[in-house]
């Protein structure tokens, strides 16, 4: 087989394949000289968010393509209080890590917000989520979203509809996705394929 280059070898990567390393063709992803085993498991990808939070499960098997398992977005109406959109928070995240084996849990980084209130909202949020996955005993993992669009789409400036096509071609999915399940999906994506072992 030709040597690939580390593009080459995302690709294959992101595609599902075998991707060979110095020693021969394996499950194995080589980059900068260093091999690393591919992710095997179940991750709980999540968008955070006060009043549209996104929930995807997906599993991942070397060699086989990612499967997405159970996804949702979880609205709160504006007319109810933070605390409660915090509780729906927390029983969604518990009732997704109560169907499956998850092994890690995966959400995306509080961007860069200039109003206050906004991040402390966000802050929130994400916090709710977290606690729940604390409470089950899940590792929880975090990715900014530029890392997230560089892994899934290759380009971190992707817009939020070609993360959308991205992911769902990915997983093989026959419907279309809404915006925050994709984003819940792409940051499980993410870890995946960027998880080191």
């Amino acid at each position: 087989m030709a040597r690939m280059n580390v593009r080459q070898m995302w690709k294959a990567k992101l595609e599902g394949r075998a991707v060979p390393t110095a020693h021969g063709a394996g499950t194995t992803l080589a980059l900068g000289g260093m091999a690393r085993l591919a992710f095997a498991g179940v991750v709980l990808g999540i968008d955070p968010s006060l009043r549209g939070t996104g929930l995807a499960l997906v599993e991942f098997a070397p060699g086989r393509t990612p499967l997405l398992l159970r996804c949702q977005t979880l609205h709160v109406p504006a007319k109810r209080s933070m605390a409660f959109a915090l509780g729906e928070i927390s029983r969604a995240v518990t009732a997704f890590l109560a169907t499956a084996d998850v092994r890690h849990v995966a959400l995306e980084q509080t961007i860069f917000v200039q109003n206050f209130q906004t991040a402390q909202i966000l802050g929130a949020a994400r916090g709710a989520a977290i606690a729940a996955a604390a409470l089950a005993d899940k590792e929880v993992f975090e990715y900014p979203p530029l890392r997230v669009k560089q892994a899934v789409v290759g380009a971190g400036r992707a817009s939020k509809e070609q993360m959308a096509r991205t992911v769902m071609a990915m997983l093989g999915h026959g419907r279309p996705l809404a915006t925050d399940e994709a984003d819940a999906a792409g940051v499980a994506l993410c870890h995946a394929f960027t998880w080191r072992g």
